[in-house]
C-alpha cells in the first residue's frame, strides 16, 4: 500500500478509542518537525479536543461564521431545489494562510478550527455540519509541509456524510476490543469505496494484545502503520484535560509519521 503522500487526513474510531489522543500526538510532533498543522474538529459532541491540544477554540465554530446552522440548512436546501447535486458552500479554493481567525485560532504552526458543536437540546441532527467540513475538505489547499487533520465522531456516520470525499486518506483508530476491529472492517469497506487509502493504527497495546490484534486486521487485508502502547502518563493528562506532548511515546509517534508518508 502506498503511503498517505497528500496530508488530508481524517482519524476514525469507536468511542474511547483515543482518535484525539492521536490527533494530538500527531498535531504536536508535527508542529515540532516545523510542519504547519490544521486540527479540524468535526465531532459535534465532543468538547475535550481543545484541552489535550493546548489551544482554546476561537471565537466562532466554522458554522457560525457561515450564518449558523438554520442558515447553512436552508442555503443547502435552496442549492439542492436549484438541481445542484452537490451543494457547494465554499464557491472558491483557499488555502490556510486565509483562513480567518474569526474560526481558526493558531499557535505558532498549529492551528484549531471547530466545524460546529451541539449547543442547545431540541436543536436538530448535525448532518449540516458534516456538509460544512466535506466542503472545506474539498476547498482547502495545502502547500508542501502542511496537514490536516479531521478528528471526527464516533463510528462510521461521517462516511455517510461524505467526509471522506474531500480526504486523502482514512486512519482507523483501533483499542483492544472486538467492536474496535468489526468497526475497522467496516471502515475499511466504505474507504474503499469512496477510492480512498485506509491505514489502522493501534492503540492502548500491550504485548499481548498487538498479536492477537495484528493477526485479526491483518486478515481481513488492513495495513497497520503504527502501535502506540498503553501509557499510564497519557491516561493520566487525558482524566485531567491537561495539554498532551508526544514526550511518552514520541519513538513510536515519529514511526507513524514516518509510515504516513512513506511513497
Amino acid at each position: 500500500m502506498e503511503g498517505f503522500g497528500m496530508p488530508k487526513l481524517i482519524i476514525s474510531g469507536r468511542g474511547g478509542s483515543g482518535k484525539s489522543t492521536l490527533v494530538t500526538l500527531i498535531a504536536h510532533t508535527l508542529k515540532e518537525q516545523k510542519k504547519r498543522v490544521l486540527v479540524v474538529d468535526s465531532d459535534e459532541s465532543n468538547i475535550g479536543l481543545s484541552g489535550i491540544l493546548g489551544i482554546e477554540p476561537a471565537e466562532k465554530t466554522l458554522m457560525d461564521y457561515l450564518g449558523g446552522k438554520p442558515r447553512v440548512m436552508k442555503k443547502l436546501r435552496s442549492m439542492i431545489r436549484d438541481g445542484e447535486t452537490e451543494p457547494e458552500l465554499f464557491r472558491e479554493k483557499f488555502d490556510l494562510e486565509s483562513l480567518s481567525q474569526e474560526f481558526v485560532c493558531w499557535v505558532g504552526s498549529l492551528g484549531l478550527m471547530q466545524i460546529g458543536k451541539i449547543d442547545h437540546a431540541m436543536e436538530g441532527c448535525a448532518c449540516p455540519m458534516g456538509a460544512v467540513t466535506r466542503d472545506f475538505l474539498n476547498h482547502v489547499r495545502l502547500e508542501e509541509d502542511q496537514w490536516v487533520l479531521v478528528d471526527t465522531e464516533a463510528g462510521v456516520e461521517h462516511f455517510g456524510r461524505g467526509i471522506v470525499e474531500g480526504a486523502d486518506a482514512v486512519v482507523m483508530v483501533v483499542d483492544p476490543s472486538s467492536d474496535a476491529v468489526l468497526l475497522a472492517e467496516k471502515a475499511a469497506k466504505l474507504t474503499h469505496e469512496a477510492d480512498k487509502r485506509f491505514g489502522v493504527i493501534l492503540n492502548k497495546i500491550d504485548e499481548e494484545t498487538e498479536p492477537i490484534l495484528t493477526e485479526l486486521l491483518t486478515s481481513e487485508g488492513n495495513e497497520i502503520k503504527g502501535v502506540l502502547p498503553y501509557s499510564p502518563a497519557i491516561t493520566k493528562m487525558n482524566l485531567k484535560g491537561e495539554s498532551l506532548g508526544a514526550y511518552a511515546v514520541k519513538n513510536e509517534v515519529d514511526e507513524i509519521i514516518r509510515e504516513l508518508m512513506k511513497c
